[in-house]
């Protein structure tokens, strides 16, 4: 087992309550002060921290995906929604920061959840988490299928989706277990391809393809019909929830990078600020320059951005770009599975879970968890083959990816106010100061908002159970968690630190 035993009271407690001059120590001291003996190289530079976060995020993943659906239900002011987001998702980002800051532990949301409230939250907090982790690296590897297809021009049908959906999970596995120092390098390509690609994609849109002006992002172009339009944005709003999440990947890989609470809030921030610009140009390049808006909106036309794609650069700049969108792909799924991943080994370094004896176990020759990788390799390839018998099956399944990624950001930040509000104050080498509480507060606001528009029913024809598919998705998968807790308690009897965070009284 990796975990030290440090001093502790009947808690879990630290000695020092979790409060420590970290300044002077260096990551093998401070680690071992929060109880862990890490054994990850920290071979991931700043730079390939911040590009495993973008990759994962994906500016051209998350718009190419929702660009036809966000047009045709709330017209190109659907654009704003990206700005709205990013700065909700900042919040969130800065909370996360001072977190992270003080607890550089790997896995993510789950430690962090451990140190500022306890076990059994902690425990269902990464069980959310996790489970949405998985069905979206499955998500984004069945997206990549069709493009796989049309790059190679095969025909997508549903065999060649699947087979060329395992393939890229398969490269995205290999990349992960050739180590730390391999899965840096493929990130910054990752990041530079498609930011290059976004760039160049857009800026030859705009100067060669423009056909509006700028003044359309404030025409909803009758969308949404004789109704309020805010709902109609409400909708489509979902381009821009879909869109920012991958910035706590940089803290899922906490043990692997150097002096990482002074890096990781810093590549967090990054993420948001220049993976939210990208998202943004390309999706006002792609809305100036779609020629029949109304066309989308009315449902005539609804893959606009192939069209636009085919117009303004050929069969043979089309291929260029098809390669581009793979690689982004890759990338986002080779990110996923790194926190994903990391999260599976935490938790069995800790002993919370049934297989932990296995999950904690560690490669001594590529320094990786080679079974929890397995875990994020092979749980998303059963999904996608489930695909085949019902391809409606996979699409209610996947539905709950985000709204679990976001209920898993959300317990964390609740569990952030109510540590500061038993008396946590923050003392790693980022904090939000006298502001810390309301940016923590306005955090929590935008989440639960966001999560409400995600959950919201919008399809008053269909069946109760359908109309209600991503509320009742993260429904059966608490439930299921709350069972297995209930069945197999072991988050009970795991020795490692926990609620820390909060100093006693």
């Amino acid at each position: 087992m990796s975990t030290t035993q440090p001093t502790s009271d009947a808690r879990g407690r630290n000695e020092g309550d979790g409060f420590y001059d970290f300044h002077d120590k260096d990551d093998a001291a401070h680690l071992h002060a929060l109880g862990y003996k890490s054994e990850f190289k920290r071979d991931m530079s700043p730079w390939a921290n911040f590009s495993l976060g973008f990759t994962y995020l994906s500016p051209v993943v998350g718009i190419y995906t929702l660009f036809a659906f966000a047009l045709a239900t709330g017209g190109p002011p659907m654009i704003w929604s990206l700005v709205i987001v990013g700065v909700g998702q900042l919040l969130v980002a800065l909370t996360f920061s001072e977190i992270v800051a003080q607890f550089p532990v790997a896995g993510g949301v789950y430690p962090w959840a451990r140190r500022l409230w306890g076990r059994r939250y902690a425990w269902m907090t990464g069980w959310v988490y996790l489970v949405a982790l998985l069905v979206t690296i499955a998500s984004v590897a069945y997206g990549s299928g069709p493009f796989i297809a049309a790059t190679f021009g095969i025909d997508a049908t549903v065999n060649n989706v699947i087979a060329f959906s395992l393939l890229l999970l398969a490269v995205a596995t290999a990349i992960n277990f050739m180590g730390t120092k391999v899965l840096a390098k493929a990130a910054i390509i990752g990041f530079s391809a498609e930011i290059i690609g976004a760039l160049v994609v857009g800026g030859w849109l705009l100067i060669a393809h423009r056909e509006h002006n700028i003044g359309i992002i404030f025409d909803s172009f009758g969308a949404g019909g004789d109704g309020d339009y805010m709902w109609a944005f409400a909708a489509a709003a979902l381009i821009g929830l879909y869109q920012y999440y991958g910035f706590e990947a940089c803290g899922d890989v906490a043990e692997e990078v150097p002096d990482p609470g002074r890096l990781i809030p810093k590549a967090m921030r990054r993420t948001i600020y220049i993976g939210g610009a990208a998202a943004t140009f390309v999706c006002l390049s792609l809305i100036l320059a779609v020629a029949d808006i109304p066309a989308v909106i009315a449902g005539e036309d609804t893959d606009p951005v192939s069209t636009v794609l085919g117009e303004a650069f050929g069969p043979v700049g089309s291929k260029i770009i098809l390669v581009i969108v793979l690689i982004s792909f890759l990338s986002c799924a080779m990110s996923l599975q790194a926190a994903a991943s990391r999260l599976a080994y935490s938790y069995g370094r800790d002993e919370m879970i049934m297989g932990s004896s296995l999950l904690k176990k560690f490669s001594p020759t590529r320094h990786v968890p080679p079974y929890a990788l397995l875990l994020a390799a092979v749980v998303p390839a059963v999904i996608i083959v489930g695909s085949k018998f019902s391809t409606d099956a996979i699409t209610k399944i996947i539905s709950f990816a985000a709204l679990g990624i976001y209920i898993g950001f959300q317990m964390v930040v609740l569990a952030a106010l109510r540590a500061r509000l038993k008396g946590w104050v923050p003392s790693g080498k980022y904090s939000l100061g006298k502001w810390g509480l309301a940016v923590n507060i306005a955090a929590l606001v935008y989440g639960v908002t966001a999560m409400i528009n995600m959950a919201w029913p919008r399809t008053p024809d269909a069946p109760w159970y359908d109309n209600w598919i991503v509320a009742l998705s993260a429904a059966v998968v608490i439930g299921i968690g709350l069972v297995y807790m209930v069945v197999h308690p072991l988050h009970d009897k795991s020795t490692a630190p926990y609620a820390d965070a909060i100093p006693t009284k």
